[in-house]
């Protein structure tokens, strides 16, 4: 099984490894055949899975529902969940709804913000919770953005993102989550850090990368992200099955070939 031990084991040795989102039992078991090394049961459920125009609309409950969903079917796989939108704005509601998720499977719970988090990484983690911070696009603050935006483009922006991303793991933070930044941040970030860093749309130099399944699986209404690739339809899924396209995207993580150039912002 993988646990964090073994994602910090493949920072050390410059292994790259995957994350997909899941939401229920079928799917995450063909992710454990086909070897993912990490699942995040994401609150983009409330889009792909309940038809909400964001994230906002879910619960803890739901979170929790799809939680104990993928980890009664998947044995192999780092549970990662989030937290979703105003669940942790104080100490209370975070430990209280932390522990809703990590009792129905969750590994690490996943929480939206930059250094004002610290106080409650470092409180979660003495309370034996992991947690992976997630910064750049944070979309629970898509209204605060005023929509879906790269970000740390600028000097000062990108600095603020990097002395976040320090001061989060020097307060406990176990994973990185960096979502629509460019490369090169991204890369001064994965470099900076002493745990492992997840991208998303964050060019090819971060330790892990995810994806949205139903994204990667060619199943979106409208404009497709930058850095979505299609592995359902992709000729090197030879088995042309939606496990074969798991395990191809696990193969391409790993050896690097996604993501490419193509796929990041500069």
């Amino acid at each position: 099984m993988i646990t964090l031990s073994t994602l910090n084991k493949y920072k050390k040795e410059g292994k790259k490894f995957s994350c997909l989102t899941c939401y229920d039992a079928m799917f995450a078991k063909m992710m454990e055949n086909a070897a993912v090394d990490t699942i995040l049961i994401g609150d983009s459920l409330g889009m792909v899975v309940q038809g909400h125009d964001s994230t906002l609309p879910v619960t803890i409950a739901d979170m929790a529902y799809h939680t104990a969903n993928v980890a009664r079917s998947n044995k192999h796989a780092l549970i990662m969940v989030d937290l979703p939108f105003m669940s942790y704005v104080t100490l209370e509601d975070a430990i209280a709804n932390a522990r809703t998720v990590m009792q129905a499977g969750a590994h690490v719970v996943k929480i939206e913000g930059g250094a004002e988090l610290c106080d409650l990484v470092a409180k979660l983690a003495a309370a034996g919770t992991p947690t992976c911070v997630h910064l750049g696009l944070t979309p629970q603050s898509v209204n605060v953005f005023g929509g879906y935006k790269v970000q740390g483009k600028s000097d000062d922006s990108a600095n603020k993102l990097l002395n976040d991303a320090k001061a989060l793991v020097a307060a406990g933070a176990a994973i990185v989550l960096l979502e629509c930044v460019p490369a090169a941040l991204a890369k001064a970030v994965t470099a900076a850090v002493n745990v492992p860093v997840i991208g998303i749309g964050a060019g090819s130099d971060t330790d892990g990368q995810v994806l949205v399944m139903h994204d990667m699986l060619g199943v979106t209404h409208g404009r497709t992200a930058r850095f979505v690739h299609d592995f359902l339809t992709d000729e090197r899924n030879t088995a042309r099955s939606v496990e074969g396209a798991f395990a191809l995207y696990h193969q391409s993580v790993q050896e690097g070939s996604y993501p490419t150039e193509a796929h990041q912002f500069k």
